[in-house]
Order: C-alpha cells, then structure tokens, then sequence
C-alpha cells in the first residue's frame, strides 16, 4: 500500500479568509486520502493564484510550480494541459496532440462546472478530463500545482502526477 502524505493545516491569520473556498481545498483533500495519492494539499492565508504569488507563499522558485491550463473541444470535453509555471499552453499543440481540431481556453464558469475547482486553485488531477503533460514537467522530481482553491496548492512528485491523472505526455507548450 502506498503512504498517502496529506498535510491537512489550518489556515495561518484570519479564520474567514478562506471559509469560501475550503469546501473546494477539503472536496480535494478527500480525493487525495480516499485514492491513497501521495501528495500533500496545503493552505495559507494568502493567495496563491499566481505562480508569482504561490512561490512566494511557499518560499519556492517559479521553476517548481505547474500550471493547469483547462480547454474544451468542439465536443465540450475538457482537456488539460500542465505546463511548468513559466510556459503557456498551445491550444494548436494540444489538438495535434490529440489529432482533434484546436480547442479552446475554457472560461472561469466552465472550468469550475468541468472540473469541480475554481480557477486558480484547478488541481492537476481528480476530475474528468484528457490531461496532457508537457515532457519539461518531468525535468522536475517534485513540483507545487493548484490546491483546490485560490488559496492552496499540491505538492506531489511528477511521476505521481502522471499516474494520478493517467496523463498523456506530449509537447503542449508553446
């Protein structure tokens, strides 16, 4: 049996600042536990909806952060690609990707009504959908993605990553 590493923390500071969004960073934490991933979910007071923002929450450099860049096909399927923090996702890569038309970045209340997670905190994994993992993620052992919520982030290996989100390696990375 895999150790399942879930840190679950309280939020530092004011007690409100995240009760919105903890319905989201807890749905998370239970993925996590009940699918025995090896990851841990953290949160902080402040934001970390940006990759600037989450590297300076965790005390990381940019270079160790993915991003999860939500798009959706003709079809309506969503697809994700995860790109290292500094990259932008290709919406034609990813359709030659996966030899489909080009699909397109999907809007805030479609992510959140696709993936279960508002936008800044979408997870790399638990939730429908074709994932796409660039090969430079995999330069990485370890990096920090969306953590449910504006305010959290996951810090897992990249393989397991991979293997949670049963994702496609492919260049998707402009």
């Amino acid at each position: 049996m895999a150790l399942t590493l879930t840190r679950w923390e309280t939020v530092k500071g004011d007690p409100e600042v995240s009760c919105s969004m903890s319905k989201y960073e807890d749905k998370l934490r239970v993925f996590v536990a009940e699918n025995e991933i090896q990851a841990e979910v953290i949160s902080f007071a402040q934001a970390t909806h940006s990759v600037a923002e989450a590297a300076a929450a965790v005390g990381a450099d940019p270079e160790d952060f993915v991003k999860s860049i939500c798009m959706v096909t003709m079809g309506g399927k969503l697809v994700v690609a995860i790109v290292k923090g500094e990259n932008r996702a290709s919406t034609s890569r990813v359709g030659k990707a996966l030899e489909i038309p080009r699909p397109r970045i999907a809007k805030p209340d479609e992510i959140l009504e696709l993936t279960g997670y508002p936008v800044g905190g979408t997870p790399a994994f638990g939730y429908e959908a074709t994932f796409l993992m660039d090969p430079r993620v995999l330069e990485k052992e370890k990096v920090y993605s969306g953590g449910g919520s504006g305010n959290a982030l996951t810090y897992m290996s990249t393989e397991e990553m991979k293997r949670v989100s049963c994702a496609q390696v492919a260049r998707v990375r402009k």
